[in-house]
């Protein structure tokens, strides 16, 4: 038998085979009930809002250079 019969042989049925089992488990990882928290976590990172505000007391603020130039600019 030549290489790519064996290959191909092994492709059709025990690697497929494995192939499924991992998908299965990862399905399961995935839903997995004490993953819920993970999965919330994750869906609510669009919603984030991390930046903080700017309350322009600092001296070398960068914010407020940025503020004036818009506010000049009109």
């Amino acid at each position: 038998m030549d290489t790519y019969s064996i290959l191909r042989e092994f492709a059709d049925s025990w690697f497929l085979i494995a192939m499924f089992a991992f998908f299965l488990g990862a399905l399961i990882f995935a839903f997995w009930p004490s993953q819920k928290s993970a999965r919330d976590d994750a869906a609510s990172i669009p919603l984030r809002d991390e930046t903080a505000a700017c309350d322009n007391k600092c001296a070398d603020c960068v914010c407020k250079t940025v503020f004036d130039l818009e506010r000049r600019n009109g």
